[in-house]
């Protein structure tokens, strides 16, 4: 096979698994989300919430949250072993209960990789961005 040739890293393998994660989440795809989220899985909100894989999977699959996709932009991978950091951009399209509406912030994930799988072990996003000044805007103040 011609794809033999050319090996696939495994900052492209987290990339994939991250890739697959998001749209699991935006299609509302429990079962594939579950297969990507480490049985330890622990979220924290950019709120300070917490949340184990089962309250994770309830706030965003089975609430009242609609999902309808997350873009994940910039990603920036570092693998070490059968462990991985992903960060990146992250857009949300999502309702939670206000209408539809886009969320964008930072991201970081763990990932480790299980069996030949890299599962998500760990996501921490900051805060929405908010509008700041530029560089060049605040020397001309």
């Amino acid at each position: 096979m011609v794809w033999d040739r050319y090996p696939v890293s495994g900052e492209d393998e987290v990339l994939a698994a991250a890739y697959a994660r998001a749209k699991a989440l935006g299609q509302g795809d429990e079962p594939a989300l579950r297969r990507l989220l480490h049985a330890g899985f622990s979220w924290t909100s950019y709120t300070g919430e917490l949340f184990d894989r089962e309250a994770y999977l309830e706030a965003n699959i089975r609430s009242r949250n609609q999902w309808h996709g997350q873009r994940l932009e910039d990603p920036h991978v570092v693998v070490v072993g059968d462990a991985a950091v992903l960060r990146c951009t992250v857009t949300d399209d999502v309702d939670t209960g206000a209408g539809r509406q886009p969320y964008r912030m930072f991201m970081t994930q763990t990932w480790v990789r299980i069996g030949g799988a890299w599962v998500c072990l760990l996501a921490m996003p900051a805060p929405a961005f908010k509008r700041t000044r530029s560089a060049e805007h605040r020397k001309c103040q």
